[in-house]
C-alpha cells in the first residue's frame, strides 16, 4: 500500500467500490467531525448543572496539616466546598493497579491506594486535595482560590534511580526504597554465559523520555444522581464504557447496574483516558449531595498536571554478539518511573512490555530484562501509544547499529543476518510466544527498495554542498498486540431498516464505524449505510475490554465474524419456513438466502423484516438478532521496516526529516485508507518523542513543562510526505487474518530517527544522543565532536 494524494483516480475509485474488506472506504465519522458536528463531554450541558473546580497541591511533597475551606464555603454562587475527610466518610474505594506482576522475591506489585483526595499526605503537585462547586464556572474558580492548605514541606524527589538510594524521600512507609516491582524476566546464569562468550558486545545507556499526552479533547465529567433509583450516570471520554463502568461502580461500593457510563465522541486518548481518576468520585458525590448535575471540564494547564504520563525510563542495554555477527542475547536493566500512584496497567508498559518486544523480529535466542519500578514525585504514568512497544524496539535497533559501527559491519547486513527466517515460521521467540506469520525480510528488502536506499549516498553529496549533514536509517519493529481476550459482536436488525452492530472496543478516533461495517457487510451482504455502530452506552455494551494495545480490529473482527455466523444460521432457519423448504436446502450468500437449485430467495433485510412482522409458524426465530460473546484469541505480531532520511543544519542543529518511508505487515487490510492514516499519527507521534516533547521537573519537584509554551508538539511543518508500503502474511490466529496497525508508526519512527540523526553526526564521532533531539542538543553534540576531533 502506497499513500496517494487525494485526485479523480482514488476518489473515482473509492466513489464505485463495493464496501467489504480490503477496500479504502471514506470514513463514517468524518463529515461529523471535520465539519465540527460532533459531541464531546464539553459540549453536553444539563439542565440544572452546577460547576466543579479541583483544588491541587502546589507542593510536590508535603504532610497535609489542615485545608481551611469556610471562607470558600461563604463565597457567592458555592453550593458545597469537599475535602479528603469527606470523602473518606462517605466509603469510597481507593483507586489500585490490578496487574498480576510479582517482583523478582515472587511479592506482588506494592499498591498506593490512591483515594479520590489525599487526607494525609501530598505526593506531587497537582495532587487534588479538595474541590469546590458553585452555580458558575468562575464561581467554582474563585472559591477555590480561597482555600487555604496548610502543608508542611518535605523533601521530593522526581529521579527513578535516586529515588531509590539511601536517604532518599520516602513515598510512603510500605514501600521500601520506593521500589513498587523489582521486575525480572529471564535466564540471568544461561545470558551471563552467553555474554561471557561474546565476542562483541554493544552496550548503550539510553534514556526514554517522559513525555504529556496532551490529546486535544482533555479531560471532562458530567454526573448525574437518581434519587429515587439511587442510581448514577456519568458523561466522561474514556476507552471503552464496559470495562471503565465496572472501575467506577467498584470505587462506589455499587454493582454495576447502579452506575452507568457514556462516552461520546473522545478527541484522542493515547492510552490516557482508559483508567479512572479522582475527579469522576469528585463529581459523582457531589451529584448525590446537591441533587443536580455536576460539571468538570479540565484545562490545559491542569491536564499537564493531572493526566497520566508516558514513556519515562532509564535504561541500560547490552547486545552480545558472535564473531560473524550472530545475536547471543539481549540484556536490560535500569529503572522505570510510576509517578505518585500506580493506578491502571502503569507497571506493564515500563517492564513486561519490554521483556515481551525487545525480541522484535531477530532470532534473539536469549532476553534477560531487570528493571525497577519506582515511585516518585511525579505524576501518575500510565500507558502512552505503544505502552513499552516502541521504546523495546527502540533499544534494540540503537544497539544494532552501534554493534555494527564496533564490528565496522554494514548495518544490513548484520539485521540480515539475524531476522527470522520464512521457514522458521512459526518461530517460538525468547519472549515465550509464537510468531504464527511474517516475511520479516521481504519486508526489509520492500523498504531498502521504496525509500532507493541505493541512491542515499549522492544525496549526501548533495547535501554536503549545500553545507548540510545527511544521515539514513533502516529500523525494522514488531510489536505484540494487547491480547484481545474476548469481545461482545451484538447484531439487532431495528425497525427503521438499519442493522445497529454493538462491540466492547471503542472509537476514539480509529474510525471503527466504517472497517467495523465492512466486516459485517463482507460477511452478510447488508448494506453498507445501514450499518450503526454503537459503542459508547455501559447499558448497551455489557461486555469489552475497550479500545487499547492495538487490539480492536483483531477482537472485534472476530466477534463479528462469529455473531454473523449465527445470524446466517438462524436465517437458514427462518428462511425455511417463509420460503417453505428444508432448512438443509437453504444456502446463504451474498446476503440472500436461497433455495437450493432454485431462483427463490429472500434477501437477509426483508428476511428480519418479515420476522418482525410476526406471524410465522411457531419454531421459527423471532428475529436475527444475536447477542453474542467471542472466544479468546490471542495476540498478533504486526511487523515492519521503516526507513527515515535526515539533514541536519550544523551551524544550528536543526533536524529536517526528509525522507521517510515505512513499509508493514499488518496481515488482512480491511481499510487500507485509515490504516495509512493510523500510521501517519504514530509516526507524528515518534516524531514528537524523537526531536522535541519532554517533561521535566526542578530538584523540588516543580513541573518546568507546564504549558505549551515549555512543552512542543509537532506541526505539520514537522511532519514530512510519507511513502507507505504493505508486504501482508495474514495472522492465522484470527477469522480475517488481521494484525494491529494503531502503535506501528510509533515504533517505527522512533529508532529510525534517532539513528538517522546519529549517522548525521557520525562524521563528528557522535555514537549516541538522547531524545529529545532539539537544536541544541545537537548542536552541543556536534561542538563536542568537534572538540574531541581537535583534541585528538
Amino acid at each position: 500500500m502506497q499513500d496517494r494524494p487525494l485526485g479523480s483516480t482514488f476518489d473515482n475509485a473509492v466513489a464505485t467500490q463495493k464496501f467489504g474488506v480490503g477496500q479504502p472506504v471514506r470514513r463514517k465519522e468524518d463529515d461529523t467531525l471535520v465539519r465540527g458536528k460532533g459531541t464531546y463531554t464539553d459540549d453536553i450541558n444539563l439542565k440544572g448543572q452546577v460547576y466543579t473546580w479541583i483544588v491541587r497541591s502546589t507542593h510536590a511533597h508535603g504532610v497535609i496539616r489542615g485545608i481551611d475551606i469556610e471562607a470558600a464555603r461563604a463565597m457567592p454562587g458555592v453550593l458545597g466546598v469537599w475535602t479528603g475527610a469527606d470523602l473518606a466518610k462517605a466509603g469510597y474505594g481507593v483507586f489500585t493497579t490490578g496487574v498480576p506482576l510479582k517482583s523478582r522475591d515472587g511479592k506482588p506489585v506494592y499498591q498506593t491506594n490512591r483515594p479520590p483526595l489525599v487526607t494525609d499526605k501530598v505526593r506531587f503537585v497537582g495532587d487534588p486535595v479538595a474541590f469546590v462547586v458553585a452555580e458558575t464556572l468562575a464561581q467554582a474558580r474563585d472559591a477555590a482560590e480561597a482555600v487555604v492548605l496548610d502543608i508542611d514541606p518535605l523533601l521530593a524527589v522526581t529521579d527513578a534511580e535516586a529515588a531509590t538510594q539511601p536517604g532518599a524521600p520516602q513515598l510512603y512507609d510500605h514501600i521500601p526504597n520506593n521500589v513498587a516491582l523489582d521486575f525480572h524476566s529471564g535466564d540471568t546464569t544461561a545470558v551471563n554465559a552467553a555474554f561471557a562468550k561474546a565476542a562483541h558486545i554493544a552496550k548503550l545507556d539510553i534514556a526514554n523520555t517522559r513525555l504529556a499526552v496532551v490529546p486535544m479533547e482533555p479531560r471532562a465529567g458530567i454526573a448525574v444522581y437518581d434519587k429515587a433509583r439511587e442510581h448514577f450516570t456519568i458523561h466522561a471520554p474514556t476507552q471503552g464504557v464496559a470495562g471503565n463502568r465496572t472501575s467506577l461502580a467498584k470505587n462506589l461500593n455499587l454493582p454495576n447496574d447502579k452506575v452507568r457510563l457514556l462516552t461520546h465522541n473522545v478527541g484522542g486518548s493515547f492510552g490516557m483516558k482508559n483508567i479512572n481518576y479522582p475527579e469522576y468520585i469528585c463529581i459523582l458525590h457531589a451529584a448525590r449531595e446537591l441533587g443536580r448535575p455536576v460539571k468538570w471540564t479540565d484545562e490545559r494547564s491542569t491536564s499537564f498536571l493531572s493526566d497520566s504520563h508516558g514513556r519515562a525510563q532509564d535504561i541500560h542495554a547490552e547486545l552480545a554478539l558472535a564473531a560473524d555477527g550472530e545475536f547471543l542475547g539481549v540484556r536490560v536493566s535500569g529503572y522505570g518511573n510510576l509517578g505518585a500512584y500506580i493506578t491502571g496497567v502503569a507497571p506493564i508498559p515500563l517492564s513486561l512490555n519490554i521483556a515481551k518486544n525487545i525480541a522484535s523480529v531477530y532470532r534473539t535466542p536469549l532476553i534477560e530484562v531487570d528493571i525497577k519500578c519506582v515511585v516518585t514525585n511525579t505524576t501518575l504514568m500510565g500507558a502512552y501509544r505503544g505502552a513499552g512497544r516502541p521504546e523495546a524496539n527502540y533499544f534494540l535497533e540503537r544497539l544494532i547499529d552501534c554493534a555494527a559501527d564496533s564490528m565496522k559491519t554494514d548495518r544490513l547486513a548484520l539485521r540480515r543476518r539475524n531476522f527470522v527466517k520464512p521457514t522458521q515460521i512459526p518461530y517460538a521467540a525468547a519472549n515465550g510466544l509464537t510468531y504464527d506469520s511474517g516475511d520479516f525480510q521481504g519486508v526489509f528488502n520492500d523498504a531498502l527498495k521504496l525509500s532507493d536506499h541505493a541512491g542515499f549516498a549522492k544525496r549526501k553529496r548533495e547535501s554536503r554542498k549545500q553545507g548540510k549533514l545527511r544521515g539514513i536509517a533502516v529500523g525494522s519493529y514488531l510489536e505484540i498486540t494487547a491480547p484481545p481476550g474476548v469481545e461482545l459482536g451484538k447484531i439487532e436488525f431495528i425497525d427503521d431498516n438499519t442493522v445497529q452492530l454493538v462491540t466492547g472496543t471503542l472509537d476514539y478516533g480509529q474510525g471503527h464505524a466504517t472497517p467495523f461495517a465492512q466486516v459485517l457487510c463482507d460477511r452478510l451482504g447488508v448494506p453498507f449505510d445501514a450499518v450503526r455502530l454503537e459503542q459508547s452506552d455501559s447499558d448497551i455494551v455489557h461486555t469489552g475490554n475497550g479500545t487499547g494495545g492495538s487490539r480492536s480490529i483483531t477482537a472485534s473482527g472476530q466477534a463479528i465474524v462469529e455473531a454473523a455466523q449465527l445470524v446466517i444460521e438462524k436465517g437458514k432457519t427462518a428462511a425455511s419456513y417463509v420460503l417453505e423448504a428444508a432448512e438443509g436446502d437453504i444456502d446463504f450468500s451474498e446476503g440472500r438466502f436461497t433455495i437450493t437449485g432454485t431462483d427463490r430467495s429472500i434477501g437477509i433485510m426483508d428476511l428480519a423484516k418479515r420476522l418482525r412482522e410476526g406471524g410465522l409458524p411457531d419454531g421459527a426465530p423471532a428475529s436475527l438478532n444475536v447477542d453474542h460473546v467471542s472466544k479468546e484469541v490471542p495476540s498478533t505480531f504486526p511487523n515492519g521496516c521503516h526507513v527515515a532520511e535526515v539533514e541536519v543544519d550544523p551551524d544550528t542543529g536543526v533536524v529536517q526529516i526528509v525522507g521517510y518511508t515505512g513499509v508493514n505487515d499488518f496481515g488482512t487490510v480491511v481499510n487500507p485508507m485509515i490504516v495509512a492514516g493510523q500510521i501517519h499519527g504514530g509516526v507524528a507521534q515518534g516524531i514528537g518523542q524523537a526531536l522535541m516533547e519532554l517533561v521535566s521537573y526542578d530538584d523540588n519537584g516543580q513541573p518546568v513543562t507546564g504549558s505549551f509554551m515549555d512543552y512542543a508538539l509537532p506541526r505539520a511543518g514537522d511532519i514530512p510526505p510519507m511513502t507507505l508500503g504493505d508486504h501482508p502474511a495474514p495472522a492465522t490466529s484470527n477469522p480475517l487474518g488481521t494484525k494491529g496497525c494503531g502503535e506501528a508508526g510509533c515504533a517505527g519512527s522512533l529508532s529510525t530517527i534517532v539513528n538517522a540523526v546519529v549517522d548525521a553526526l557520525s562524521d563528528y564521532g557522535v555514537t549516541h544522543i538522547d531524545m529529545p533531539l532539539t537544536p541544541e542538543r545537537v548542536w552541543r553534540a556536534i561542538q563536542d565532536g568537534k572538540s574531541k576531533t581537535t583534541a585528538a
